[in-house]
């Protein structure tokens, strides 16, 4: 496996010169459906973000994107299936974060990340600080202080083991230099009830999950992680304006194909998700669900993915994070 610090992406990424048949395939494409691997469960939030994006995709692309879904191992079993798909543009992985996280956290994963060529950053979901009411703080100042006066006593929630909910609280705890016992739960769901009831004491989750617990009072919101603050609670801060650094955090999404795909036909992927992420009823269904819309070109979505590889490669191992 490469080193997860730095690798180079593949040559249709790079936009090498192709061979003429390369060309005339890319020429004639879509010639049929394509197919986008979804590496958790249907109806979920990535799923649902997903199934939208691939229908606003379709009249741009001139065929149907098929959502197949190949839940389980965060995202991995997808991401080994399209590593070793054929690379003609009918392959698509709908990837998330855990794509550039697992390759810290799985010392044998079943693909390599030189396995895909990126086509682009689409959204990500803010993500928000939040405790139980009963615990005494109410800013971010308090938070840190009572945190670091009773770490032995405290723990706080999350997604899974290796999730972006558990790493981004643990990047949030190295920041502040202080050690927690961390409770991984399977889904927002469950942890979200245990915060609720007092089972543990606070938790980094995804706004969307979490919205309707603040709304009602069952749960106390001190910061976004976002870079800005979100129109969904408009009073609540940055972690960044409340001077922690490098702590922005998101559940992030794009779109990646097997390592060898054409790079006319990557352009094309990348223009109609382009087209779909400027359409106003796609951007609206994606407000309601307070999911960001990006979008990238395929070496800038190259070039986060590795940015991110080597910021949670860290995080994994300044806090010694493994899994099996």
């Amino acid at each position: 496996m490469t080193t997860r610090r730095s690798f180079t992406w593949g040559a249709s990424a790079l936009g090498l010169t192709l061979a003429a048949p390369g060309i005339l395939r890319a020429q004639s494409y879509p010639s049929r459906p394509v197919r986008m691997l979804v590496g958790f469960a249907p109806g979920g939030p990535t799923d649902i973000v997903a199934r939208q994006l691939a229908q606003y995709m379709t009249e741009p692309l001139g065929q149907s994107i098929v959502i197949e879904n190949r839940g389980g191992a965060n995202g991995n079993i997808a991401a080994q299936e399209i590593a070793s798909a054929a690379p003609d543009g009918y392959n698509l992985f709908y990837n998330t974060s855990a794509i550039a996280i697992s390759p810290a956290l799985y010392p044998r994963l079943g693909y390599d990340v030189k396995s895909f060529v990126p086509v682009g950053l689409t959204a990500t979901v803010p993500m928000v600080l939040e405790v139980h009411p009963q615990m005494p703080v109410n800013t971010v100042d308090e938070f840190v202080a009572y945190v670091k006066a009773n770490a032995d006593k405290l723990s706080y929630a999350s997604t899974g083991n290796g999730s972006i909910t558990h790493l981004g609280t643990a990047l949030l705890l190295g920041r502040i230099g202080a050690k927690v016992t961390h409770v991984p739960y399977r889904g927002s769901a469950p942890a979200l009830v245990d915060l609720a009831g007092g089972r543990v004491h606070f938790m980094s989750d995804t706004i969307n999950s979490s919205l309707p617990f603040i709304k009602d009072g069952r749960l106390k919101p001190l910061a976004v992680t976002s870079k800005d603050r979100l129109a969904a609670l408009p009073n609540i801060p940055t972690l960044t304006e409340l001077g922690l650094q490098d702590v922005e955090v998101g559940a992030w999404q794009g779109i990646v194909a097997p390592a060898g795909t054409p790079a006319e036909i990557v352009t094309k992927v990348n223009a109609a998700m382009m087209t779909a992420l400027r359409n106003k009823d796609f951007l609206a269904r994606l407000e309601e669900q307070q999911t960001t819309p990006l979008g990238s070109t395929p070496a800038e979505y190259g070039a986060y993915i590795t940015a991110e590889l080597a910021r949670w490669d860290k995080v994994v191992k300044e806090n010694g994070i493994t899994m099996n």
